[in-house]
């Protein structure tokens, strides 16, 4: 065998050393090394083929070829004769990849960081790679402040030229921040500076939401935040001139310099619009903040270009450029300002597409919409479109984002991209408090019945005190102006003295129809009829339902003690509805009223009033932190007479409070007044208190509760999860009731008060979560009673699936 020649001798990352070789024509080319790696796929990566002629120069760019495939390690080229001779070893295959000791990145981030770079099972294990890998990692906890951090990428080879591929991390503690320093500054002192920080440092004890931890990312929005302090309060030239962060030598502590220059505050001089102003220079200048003489400010320099911007978009100009150019007189410290207005083309808007909306319909969706195809561009009514489909309840979340059409300067279409959330189910309720028992709900509730948009339901529920069937339809698009339509039929038990309340049973049948009707974008409107019939039986002949029996005529059969009523009513409601989402509202008003009258000629003659309203309160720019404000007020009578007695509001119609929906913290129906019997001689006569509620005419409730973010929790399960403390109040009483002589009242007087005092209110406090889970909502809630009146029946835990509040 003749004696081979090396060509090039073990070229590693591109770089070659090579002999003197003089040229030949190739006749033949072998490979020794190939294992994973087919012999065709070597010979495609090769520049040189058989019958080409080679030299040194040529043998070098074949060895980077080969290289470059990212299939070996190694590669040397040898001459035997005339034959070109590849010896090769190839990259370990990867067989698995694990990670131990890696806390502050989850594995989900770290694998997506790996498949970008192409560290993949089934992959060659690329060496270089690894180790720009390692590097970068370390790059990321240096920047959020765990500098003896240090990770290492462990290759343990394997039969058949695999290898296992474990990183292994040492994360270390946060080094923590010990000082900031500013240089320069004399207008403010370092701690308004400091103030203005979300970094944090020597902090108290009992400030256990800061965090001392250093992190790049917030030092740079710390900074920026300093600016803008500084240009809201007219110093247009401040600047910082450097930021210097120094570690201890134990890498624990961090101490940070910044190097200002504050320069002087400047006042307004003048304002003046210039450029494309599309004939609104008068709107423009109503919008302007600033009179001659005002402290310049940044953040309504901002404010005014975007409200021109808002101007611009609402009239079609849908990329207008606006620019505020200072023109400085240091002698006199004033500033004017030239706000350049360039609108640009006016803009069609071609196509509405969504995405995201599998079971919903695209026409439900469509409906929704403000802005119209073929017309003008308005971000005011696409963003109302956001908005609506918001408020529809059917999606988690809405965006909308605007594309340009290709080869068009003046036509773009809107893309509505959804997230649908769980908007109908078969439900399964459980529910347990310590006056009603154990309560079971079972259901099918479709709020938007196979993507029509139509809300259908048919449920049934079961538990100590109350049996109900109903079925509900509503469609909220009868014709295309928005007239909606709905209905609902029900049969219902109800066992009074289950649920706390006044001994009575009463089985009772009706339906209803009604028919809603936009007033605009907020306010809507409904009427409805409706029928009842209400066998009540089991009646206990106490004070306050004496006077009504009296007034319910030839309904009341006192022999049998059963009173048969049957109610047409009409009912007038009215909603108005600018909360941001439908879903987990953050931000937004709710309010809705009802008046509710039985015509003439029902067997009860009566109106029910009822008013709601709650109010979303954000109090941190992402709405992480929302105040809640909820309130009720309801109030019912009689009117007319029915043979001469005067009629009065119906006992099976009053308003209780107590419970989930309306004070947490005390038993069902327990609020209120309780029911009081007259003893001894009519001449004179003593009454005793019981422990039973008996309700009343008139209610008041207020709640307040404080919304943050689930502890623990992930931003994912946060869309999911809601959690929040509470106080609530709520009272009710009786406007009719003729106040009891408190002299006269026997044992059981500790559950007696003035029935007709609205000032009677009950609160309690706790805390609750709530989760949209695939069942429907469930609801858990601790509440404590601030204070317990004897009769008042305690409630410390309520736990409920299938309700929200």
């Amino acid at each position: 065998m003749a004696i081979k020649k090396l060509l090039i001798a073990t070229l590693m990352l591109s770089s070659a050393a090579a002999t003197s070789a003089e040229k030949f024509v190739v006749d033949d080319i072998q490979f020794e090394g190939l294992q994973r790696v087919a012999l065709g796929a070597a010979l495609l990566k090769m520049p040189v083929r058989v019958g080409d002629t080679v030299s040194s120069q040529e043998v070098s760019k074949v060895i980077k070829a080969l290289f470059a495939s990212g299939n070996f390690e190694d590669v040397k080229v040898f001459r035997d004769n005339d034959t070109l001779l590849i010896k090769v070893i190839e990259r370990p295959t990867i067989s698995s990849i694990s990670f131990s000791g890696n806390k502050a990145i989850k594995e989900e981030q770290l694998q997506d960081n790996l498949d970008a770079s192409s560290i993949r099972i089934g992959e060659a294990l690329d060496r270089t790679t690894l180790s720009k890998i390692e590097k970068g990692l370390e790059d990321f906890y240096y920047s959020v402040g765990k500098y003896n951090a240090t990770v290492s990428a462990v290759v343990t080879p394997l039969p058949r030229n695999r290898a296992d591929l474990k990183f292994v991390f040492t994360e270390g503690v946060s080094a923590k921040i010990q000082q900031i320093n500013f240089i320069g500054n004399e207008i403010f002192t370092d701690e308004e500076l400091v103030d203005r920080f979300n970094l944090n440092f020597d902090v108290p004890w009992w400030n256990f939401l800061a965090d001392e931890k250093y992190q790049k990312q917030v030092l740079a929005g710390d900074i920026e935040a300093l600016k803008s302090f500084y240009l809201n309060r007219g110093y247009l030239k401040f600047q910082v001139d450097s930021t210097q962060v120094s570690i201890s030598p134990d890498k624990k502590g961090v101490y940070i310099t910044l190097t200002v220059k504050e320069g002087e505050a400047y006042t307004i001089k003048s304002v003046s619009f210039r450029g494309e102003l599309i004939g609104k220079e008068d709107e423009f200048e109503q919008l302007n903040p600033f009179e001659e003489g005002d402290t310049y400010n940044g953040a309504a320099v901002t404010s005014l270009e975007e409200n021109i911007k808002r101007i611009l978009g609402e009239s079609g100009y849908a990329y207008p450029k606006v620019q505020t150019i200072p023109e400085f007189n240091d002698e006199t410290q004033e500033v004017m300002l030239a706000i350049n207005v360039e609108a640009g083309h006016r803009i069609y808007v071609r196509d509405i597409r969504f995405t995201g909306n599998t079971e919903t319909k695209d026409e439900v969706l469509r409906r929704e919409m403000r802005q119209m195809e073929s017309s003008w561009l308005n971000s005011k009514s696409i963003d109302l479109g956001k908005n609506r489909l918001n408020r529809l309840g059917f999606f988690e979340t809405v965006d909308v984002q605007t594309q340009r059409v290709s080869g068009s300067d003046d036509q773009v279409d809107l893309v509505y991209n959804v997230k649908e959330a769980n908007s109908g189910n078969v439900n399964f309720g459980v529910g347990y408090g310590t006056s009603s028992g154990i309560s079971f709900q079972i259901g099918l509730q479709q709020d938007n019945f196979l993507g029509s948009g139509d809300n259908v339901g048919i449920s049934a529920m079961m538990n100590d005190y109350k049996k109900n069937i109903s079925f509900n339809y509503r469609d909220p698009y009868w014709n295309l102006d928005g007239v909606s339509l709905g209905g609902k039929v029900f049969y219902d038990e109800f066992e009074a003295s289950d649920a706390g309340i006044i001994d009575y049973t009463n089985q009772s049948y009706g339906t209803s129809l009604t028919w809603g009707f936009p007033f605009d974008e907020l306010n809507y409107f409904s009427i409805g009829i409706g029928y009842k019939h209400n066998k009540i039986s089991k009646l206990d002949n106490y004070l306050q339902i004496e006077q009504y029996l009296q007034s319910a005529g030839d309904s009341y059969d006192d022999n049998n003690n059963l009173l048969l009523v049957d109610d047409f009513d009409i009912t007038l409601s009215w909603t108005r509805n600018n909360l941001n989402k439908g879903y987990f509202p953050t931000a937004g008003n709710y309010q809705s009223a009802s008046y509710k009258i039985t015509v003439p000629g029902s067997d009860s003659q009566f109106f029910k009033t009822q008013y709601d309203v709650r109010q979303y309160v954000p109090l941190t720019e992402k709405h992480e932190f929302t105040f809640l404000m909820r309130g009720r007020l309801g109030y019912g009578n009689g009117y007319g007479n029915t043979d001469g007695n005067d009629n009065l509001f119906p006992f099976y119609e009053n308003f209780y409070a107590g419970g989930f929906s309306t004070i947490r913290g005390f038993g069902n129906n327990s609020v209120g007044p309780k029911a009081v019997y007259q003893e001894g001689q009519a001449n004179n006569p003593n009454y005793k208190a019981t422990d039973d509620s008996v309700g009343g005419n008139a209610t008041a409730l207020v709640s307040f509760e404080l919304i943050f973010p689930t502890p623990f929790a992930s931003e994912d399960a946060r869309k999911q999860i809601r959690t929040s403390v509470f106080f609530d109040m709520a009272s009710v009483w009786d406007t009719e009731f003729k106040q009891i002589n408190d002299n006269n009242i026997s044992a059981g007087s500790e559950y007696y008060y003035d029935y007709s005092d609205p000032s009677n209110f009950r609160s309690s406090y706790g805390a609750a979560l709530q989760w949209m889970s695939p069942m429907g909502p469930l609801v858990f809630s601790v509440a404590k009673p601030v204070e317990i009146y004897e009769g008042d029946d305690e409630e410390f835990f309520t736990f409920t699936i299938g309700r929200t509040f």
